[in-house]
């Protein structure tokens, strides 16, 4: 362990509470080798380049209804890969000029975010055939936006659009303009849509069937200036959940479901959309299939990262809190009233971003809750990691701890019998492909048939797919 980080925490420990600030709260770092799990893994499919950039894939889904699984790049292609990985198709590009969309994709926040297909999309005869649905920043900013955040300069907007397949099963995507659900006026460049999902738990005719969860950040610039997250009035730094196919809304382009929980409070300044609150930049969310637990995973200011386990109206405290520590600055937490707030969600688990395993400008992201056992090593753990530097971490899905980072260990990929991180492969494969290696991982997950977990990044194109051991 670093001496100085010893130190610095002795000190802030002794220093009177007023004092006890820190950009360092988790001064014992993850280890790099206690607890370590290898996994195998497969080069499943590859991506195209983009005028010679790498693709910028952010979320891969299974659509069981049609056997494909479905990928995309923020640039604004949509693409279909075969169980096998040996087909990869375009299904439909959101940003050709016929549909009018204007993909802003600049900058590496900016971009086609996430896309989603309504449970049923293949099931011909029902509400949701053929529909399914993309989050998207624009450029297009004059048409009047259903959310504004109250300041900033409206830098672009985030579109949630419906679409509609006239035959799922074909090939490329044959129906017409995709129709506009709502629309965020975003304040800043950073910090702007998330995750789309539908509950894959969820049964027909059940409560939650149907019904679309989004992820939306608090706006940007840093440490939520226009304090968005908290306010209960606006859509910003919230976990949303809407049906798209219902009509209530104030622009009745979508409905607010009955069992949110603010949608009957009889109060005019909260919005029935809201699902959770004070939440900072939650990019990613998944279920736990054996229990249905929601594990969002929020990206930190400049202090800590965290994953949280989150329910109807649940507070995660932002931008009060960052994780278990009220929210001091950019520059650290404080340590005097560590989760003492009982009104809050905090934390299962979080970890500092000086910790020595990752970079700077650390941040989270959840792939899924492992409960096969094909990848032995892996069942009943919550597979997750850091985005820039590719680190895959794991904690126990049934002994879920309470915050901190002492349960968090880590995952390599085992590459030719040499345990790598995905970052390091990533650099291996530029050199093949004759790139200069890339400096950051920008890792995701994806979710296939059976459990599957596929890793994305934006530095290869390599779609990669954790397997079994062959032994």
């Amino acid at each position: 362990m670093p001496l100085v980080r010893i130190v610095v925490a002795a000190i802030l420990a002794a220093s009177p509470a007023s004092a006890q600030t820190t950009n360092d709260p988790f001064p014992t770092p993850i280890p790099a080798t206690d607890g370590v799990i290898d996994v195998n893994f497969i080069e499943f499919a590859s991506l195209p380049d983009i005028n010679g950039v790498a693709a910028r894939p952010m979320i891969l889904v299974d659509e069981p209804g049609t056997g494909r699984l479905f990928v995309n790049d923020m640039r604004g292609p949509l693409y279909s890969l075969s169980y096998n990985g040996q087909t990869v198709r375009q299904y439909v590009d959101i940003n050709a000029p016929a549909w009018e969309v204007s993909v802003q994709a600049s900058g590496r926040e900016r971009g086609f975010q996430s896309f989603a297909f309504q449970p049923q999309f293949n099931r011909r005869g029902t509400r949701g055939f053929g529909k399914f649905y993309t989050l998207t920043d624009t450029s297009n900013t004059t048409p009047a936006p259903d959310f504004r955040p109250g300041g900033g300069s409206r830098t672009h907007d985030t579109i949630l659009l419906e679409w509609t397949a006239k035959n799922p099963a074909a090939a490329a995507y044959d129906g017409g303009s995709p129709r506009e659900l709502l629309r965020f006026a975003q304040p800043f460049a950073n910090h702007n849509g998330g995750q789309l999902g539908f509950n894959p738990l969820a049964s027909t005719g059940g409560a939650d069937f149907g019904l679309l969860y989004i992820g939306f950040a608090d706006g940007g610039s840093g440490g939520d200036p226009l304090e968005l997250a908290q306010n209960l009035n606006a859509a910003f730094g919230k976990l949303l959940r809407i049906d798209p196919l219902g009509s209530n809304s104030a622009n009745g382009k979508y409905g607010i479901p009955t069992g949110n929980p603010f949608s009957n409070d009889g109060k005019v300044d909260t919005l029935g959309e809201i699902y959770a609150s004070g939440l900072r930049n939650p990019q990613r969310f998944a279920w736990d299939p054996k229990n249905g637990d929601l594990f969002v995973a929020d990206i930190g200011q400049n202090t800590v990262e965290e994953i949280s386990i989150v329910t109807p109206g649940a507070n995660l405290g932002w931008n009060d809190w960052e994780g278990s520590f009220t929210y001091v600055s950019r520059d650290g937490v404080g340590l005097a009233r560590q989760r003492s707030d009982p009104k809050l969600v905090y934390p299962i688990v979080e970890y500092g971003q000086p910790d020595p395993l990752l970079q700077p400008q650390s941040a989270v992201t959840v792939g899924s809750v492992y409960r096969q056992t094909a990848i032995k090593q892996l069942t009943n753990l919550l597979v997750f990691g850091d985005i820039p530097s590719g680190e895959v971490f794991y904690i126990s899905a049934d002994k879920v701890p309470q915050g901190g980072q002492d349960a968090i260990r880590r995952v390599l990929f085992n590459d030719n019998g040499v345990a790598k991180t995905l970052l390091q492969i990533i650099k291996d494969t530029n050199v093949k492909q004759g790139k200069t290696p890339v400096s950051r991982a920008d890792l995701r997950f994806g979710m296939g048939p059976n459990g599957q977990i596929f890793t994305l990044n934006k530095g290869d194109g390599i779609i990669r797919l954790l397997v079994p051991d062959t032994k």
